[in-house]
């Protein structure tokens, strides 16, 4: 079947199978086949994806042996923390503050990056400077941010903090590269995404979000596990509603 990822990624970037050629020094013909589905050989695999700017595993997700892809997972791993309160302060700052294209948060309420006024002005100036920051929010009126009340044992405060964070974030909402939606799905983890790295936050049935461990990723050739939390942030983005 023909690769329509790689496809695709050649196309958003302005260029030609041709031109994909000439940069890796290979025959046309090569490229053609590979978009036709044929799986190039693991230097080409690299090169290809290096000259694209998107994971190897994305482009060719069936490509590496279980064996090749679990080391390569196990090195997308920077640091685990048994807290979210743990996590020092200035790493949120920092990650966030390094991020070039993409910023993303999925939260139900990440109230405490609403109330650091810092990151609202990362936020800021992130958009500014031509980076997609979107933020994603329970919706107060949901049964899942009910349930999560529930589940922490916080009831009707999980949709007051996220009414909160609505009402902090104001300043950011018509600042143009700023987006905000609202979800209605059951998240497993919240995610802070900031270009190939990511902070999740994982949650626990009766524990709040800030007890829960937090594993710091960043993503490197051949692994898997940033491609998978960033897959779930965009499959909950699509589906989710603007904040009007």
């Amino acid at each position: 079947m023909p690769n329509e990822r790689l496809r695709t990624a050649i196309l958003e970037r302005g260029i030609t199978p041709a031109g994909l050629a000439e940069a890796l020094e290979v025959d046309p013909k090569s490229v053609e086949r590979w978009i036709n589905g044929r799986t190039p050989y693991r230097r080409h695999r690299y090169a290809v994806a290096a000259h694209l700017g998107v994971d190897e595993v994305y482009l060719w997700p069936d490509a590496l042996n279980p064996d090749q892809l679990a080391s390569a997972s196990e090195s997308e791993i920077v640091n685990i923390y048994p807290h979210r309160w743990t996590v020092p302060s200035d790493l949120w700052r920092r990650v966030f503050d390094h991020a070039e294209e993409d910023i993303g948060v999925l939260v139900y309420s990440g109230l405490f990056l609403s109330e650091d006024t810092g990151i609202q002005r990362i936020f800021r100036q992130k958009a500014e400077a031509g980076a997609r920051v979107r933020i994603l929010l329970g919706d107060p009126d949901s049964e899942v941010v009910a349930q999560r009340g529930a589940d922490e044992g916080v009831d009707d405060a999980q949709a007051g903090k996220i009414k909160n964070a609505v009402v902090l974030y104001r300043p950011l909402r018509q600042i143009d590269g700023i987006e905000f939606r609202l979800h209605r799905t059951v998240l497993y983890n919240s995610i802070y995404r900031a270009d190939d790295q990511v902070l999740v936050n994982t949650h626990i049935y009766g524990v709040t979000a800030s007890q829960a461990p937090v594993l710091h990723l960043r993503r490197v050739a051949g692994g898997g596990m940033v491609n998978t939390y960033l897959d779930s942030f965009e499959r909950v983005w699509n589906d989710a509603t603007p904040l009007a």
